[in-house]
């Protein structure tokens, strides 16, 4: 009786261990889907009005492939957890307009996951990042683990292809000059530079940066701007890293005193923006040039609200999918 027992046990433990295996492969109950998916991975935000910067970009993403589903995930744990307390009192943030895939968003492992077991096997994975730092740099070690899984028979392959494409300002290697990026990404900021001629003012950009990584686009992109509008002053400087407010101070005490647009270089206007950018603390970017002498307007709006940056996404995706064999519809 006991040995009968034993044999029942054992096999609901093999069943247990091998059944999953044949539906997260695409196998099994689970057909593979003709076409692709997409995953926009975004660092995220806990800010209710910037999360429309994200949406947006995925609006642009979606009227540029109709026909292909696009989802999102938020690439930064401390802001998944948040909104994952928020779950709490659902209906209080849903009425406040926040989607419903923001307010349950997944991390990278589980969307792809959820794509893999709606039968997709073939995905893009398109970081909204500003540029390759330590989010992207991550992000790809999923995308490179996941997609090197081998199943000992191909049919259990749970991939055809998983990519990655490349951050707004691109990434260092030679299949896609990052320069070329770059340079379209200033051409895209002309509106900015608009607004500071019409108020008479210096632009400063204030980005994220990383204190575990090197920050020198920023200084590039300072110096495409200088080629580009040399009429307008524009300093960067970045939250975490080099170089800081401290620089960007000392940059516009080298012309003369006077009005500054103040501008977030992040895909949205979130906290960072709202605090350290444009807060009334004693230590804001705003509050530290104000005392400088300087006449600072502050703008709360992240470049993902801006359309035609919201596009260079879109043409990343298009260079990853051509690169990779992958039809988009």
């Amino acid at each position: 009786m006991f040995q009968r027992a034993a044999f029942v046990m054992l096999i609901n433990v093999l069943f247990v261990l091998v059944a999953p295996f044949p539906v997260w492969a695409g196998g099994g109950g689970t057909a593979a889907r003709e076409g692709a998916a997409i995953v926009l991975a975004s660092f995220g935000t806990t800010v209710p009005e910037a999360v429309g910067s994200i949406i947006n970009i995925k609006k642009r993403v979606e009227h540029a492939f109709p026909d292909t589903p696009v989802k999102i995930t938020f690439t930064s744990n401390i802001v998944r957890s948040v909104w994952r307390k928020r779950q709490v009192d659902a209906q209080k943030w849903l009425d406040q307009g926040i989607p419903k895939e923001v307010l349950y968003v997944k991390n990278i492992v589980a969307t792809i996951g959820d794509l893999l077991e709606s039968g997709y096997k073939d995905i893009i994975v398109q970081p909204t990042h500003m540029f390759y730092m330590e989010q992207s740099y991550d992000l790809e070690q999923y995308v490179n683990a996941l997609s090197g899984i081998r199943t000992m028979k191909a049919k259990w392959q749970p991939f055809g292809r998983l990519v990655m494409g490349r951050p707004a300002l691109g990434r260092p290697g030679s299949v896609h000059d990052y320069c070329q990026d770059l340079e379209k990404a200033v051409a895209i900021l002309e509106g900015d530079v608009r607004l500071a001629r019409r108020e008479a003012a210096m632009l400063v950009y204030m980005g994220h940066g990383n204190e575990h990584w090197p920050t020198g686009i920023y200084a590039e992109f300072a110096h495409q701007m200088h080629q580009l509008y040399p009429d307008v002053v524009t300093c960067v400087g970045v939250v975490e890293g080099f170089p800081g407010i401290d620089q960007v101070s000392d940059c516009l005490k080298a012309f003369k005193k006077g009005k500054v647009v103040l501008k977030p270089f992040m895909i949205v206007a979130g906290d960072h923006a709202m605090n350290d950018m444009a807060g009334d603390e004693a230590d804001s970017w705003k509050s530290v040039l104000t005392r400088a002498g300087f006449d600072v307007m502050p703008v709360l709006e992240g470049l993902g609200s801006n359309d035609a940056f919201a596009d260079i996404f879109v043409s990343h995706i298009k260079d990853a999918a051509n690169d990779a064999g992958i039809a988009l519809k």
